[in-house]
């Protein structure tokens, strides 16, 4: 750049021809001062919107249950351990070892002496406590799942390869089911597979229903069915689909959009 283009360049930024007036960028001190003032304002009211329109939502909002809740009609299916496939050798406890502690750990809430801590409730009668702030949690023990609950069998079955599955339903605020609930499990093979249930037929009461949320219902468990698979010897080495479906109610279980809606299927194959 030659030096009188750069002469007027700092002429231009600097304003040189108008040094006597005090202007700077062809603006006087005030002129800027008024401009940053009305960004100030106009900045400092789109804040102070923002702010009142989140108070007034907020105010808004129950600290208990969601503004929107998705139209789920009824739960999904889980099971534990947390596997599609459960597959071990039975002679072989380092094989089957993940499963196991996994549904100790799963079991921990349900220990009998924290469950004590819970309220009996009527069985057969759903738990209502619409005007409780707080609200109480029926008990649900570890000891209900008997030959499942890993108390008697610390293996739960997987040592003799009759192996335990627990099943449980995703929450659901306010739901109500109509009917009595049980979980009734099939085997997708050619030949029936044998099985128990704990509570007994798979049962759900409706004691535990309807639950509030987890700030309303902070002691609330999940109630569980803990199936047996009573495999043969005929059983092992074969892999073995066994699908689990709510029934009894107007839960829904048969959706293709969503599998999981009101059942679940998984694989158990047991070697010797």
């Amino acid at each position: 750049i030659g030096r009188k283009e750069e002469q007027k360049m700092i002429q231009q930024f600097s304003n040189k021809d108008h040094l006597g007036t005090g202007e700077f960028l062809g603006r006087t001190a005030s002129s800027w001062g008024l401009i940053l003032l009305f960004y100030l304002v106009f900045y400092g009211f789109l804040a102070a919107m923002f702010l009142l329109t989140m108070w007034v939502m907020l105010l808004t909002l129950d600290d208990n249950v969601p503004k929107h809740q998705d139209r789920v009609p009824s739960p999904g299916l889980v099971i534990r351990p947390h596997a599609a496939e459960i597959s071990f050798n039975r002679s072989n406890p380092a094989d089957y070892s993940g499963y196991v502690q996994q549904l100790h750990q799963f079991l921990q809430p349900y220990e009998d002496s924290r469950q004590e801590q819970n309220e009996l409730c009527l069985v057969g009668e759903y738990t209502l406590q619409d005007g409780e702030p707080l609200k109480k949690a029926c008990q649900f023990k570890r000891s209900l799942l008997r030959y499942c609950s890993g108390l008697s069998d610390t293996s739960f079955g997987y040592s003799d390869g009759k192996p335990c599955v627990l099943i449980k339903m995703n929450r659901i605020i306010g739901l109500k089911p109509i009917g009595d609930p049980y979980v009734n499990c099939t085997s997708k093979g050619n030949a029936p597979l044998e099985m128990l249930y704990f509570p007994s037929d798979g049962r759900i009461d409706k004691m535990f229903f309807p639950y509030y949320g987890k700030k309303a219902h902070p002691d609330y468990v999940q109630p569980l069915v803990a199936v047996k698979l009573l495999l043969t010897k005929e059983d092992y080495n074969v892999e073995q689909t066994v699908e689990c479906k709510l029934e009894g109610s107007d839960l829904r279980n048969n959706d293709d959009r969503d599998k999981s809606l009101g059942r679940v299927i998984f694989r158990v194959k047991v070697f010797q």
